[in-house]
């Protein structure tokens, strides 16, 4: 008897420290991704002066990229997840992923100085043309989330399976939609989307040349990771679908790859 009283106790615990955490992390995340929407469209949703001149500004915002620059690309690397696993539990290590993510993103929303400088403002027609490469960077972002299916954004499913003793899924190597064309379709809809902007300030212009180059580098650190996880067939779909661009010949190929399953 109190060995099941003792199981039923655990069971419960579980269950009420995972249920906060997953409804934190799709609060915290979801919402993040929210104003971050509204803020790469429409600029900081509330607006409040820290810095007093244009060059503060800009350091201040250079330091809010780099914050997030160095939390989500070091905690996304196999050496932190096995240091954080060993401390909170595998199966929560992505919605802490999640919930530090959502924390260094609102801080670079909600704390972004807005410069009084521009590049440039661009007249009516052009800034029809810049919205539709908006919408299509976003459209574009939506299909190759959706050809991820099973992409665990929040770090839920593993929640779930933890709570139902169950083991994820493992990580599957499949080609689909974008994924045919292009090796790193969100990154290049989040490339167009950041630089399809109708105005651009200076303190804009410092974040699309910043998030630029560390998309750049975080995509070869996520090659290494995914090497190591895929071998010869991720080496094989390197060899034959580009990184970034799409290439001619990657556009107008129709048959299936043979690396995908």
């Amino acid at each position: 008897m109190d060995r099941v009283r003792g199981g039923s106790e655990e069971a419960t615990m579980k269950t009420s420290g995972t249920r906060p955490l997953a409804i934190a992390s799709v609060g915290l995340g979801g919402g993040s991704l929210v104003l971050f929407g509204y803020f790469l469209l429409f600029g900081p949703p509330f607006p409040f002066a820290i810095a007093d001149s244009d060059p503060k500004r800009l350091a201040f915002d250079a330091f809010l990229c780099l914050v997030f620059f160095t939390q989500h690309s070091a905690m996304i690397r196999r050496g932190a997840k096995d240091y954080l696993a060993k401390r909170v539990s595998e199966a929560r290590v992505p919605a802490f992923y999640s919930l530090a993510s959502g924390v260094c993103l609102l801080a670079l929303v909600l704390a972004w100085q807005p410069t009084t400088r521009f590049v440039f403002h661009l007249p009516t027609p052009a800034r029809w043309l810049s919205g539709s490469l908006a919408l299509l960077a976003v459209a574009g972002f939506v299909w190759g989330a959706h050809s991820l299916r099973g992409f665990d954004v929040f770090g839920t499913q593993r929640l779930q399976a933890d709570l139902r003793a169950m083991s994820a899924p493992p990580a599957v190597f499949v080609v689909r939609g974008p994924y045919r064309y292009v090796r790193h379709p969100l990154y290049l809809f989040m490339l167009l989307l950041i630089w399809s902007t109708p105005r651009l300030p200076y303190d804009q212009l410092l974040f699309n040349v910043l998030w630029t180059v560390w998309i750049i580098i975080g995509t070869k650190l996520e090659e290494r990771d995914l090497l190591a996880d895929f071998g010869p067939a991720y080496r094989q779909y390197q060899a034959s679908v580009p990184m970034l661009m799409p290439s001619p010949r990657a556009v107008l190929r129709r048959q299936r790859p043979s690396f995908d399953s």
